[in-house]
């Protein structure tokens, strides 16, 4: 008769083939190369914009947002 639960069986893990979802690809390729040039260029800007200390922290826009729309929850 056999086991009903078995410790040799690794516990939630998923048997599916990667390349039914082609996450092989898009897991170990670069993304830089699919993306446009000036949208790479935007990114670099915000990721500098963001390390130089520039813009709102989420919180604080959603006071802004709170006092601009009251009626909004």
């Amino acid at each position: 008769m056999p086991k009903k639960y078995s410790t040799d069986e690794k516990l939630h893990s998923v048997q599916e083939p990667a390349s039914v979802y082609e996450t092989h690809n898009k897991a170990t390729a670069n993304q830089s190369d699919e993306l446009h040039p000036i949208l790479i260029k935007l990114l670099e800007k915000s990721r500098q914009d963001s390390i130089d200390g520039k813009g709102i922290s989420h919180e604080e826009m959603r006071q802004k947002i709170k006092l601009r729309y009251p009626f909004l929850k």
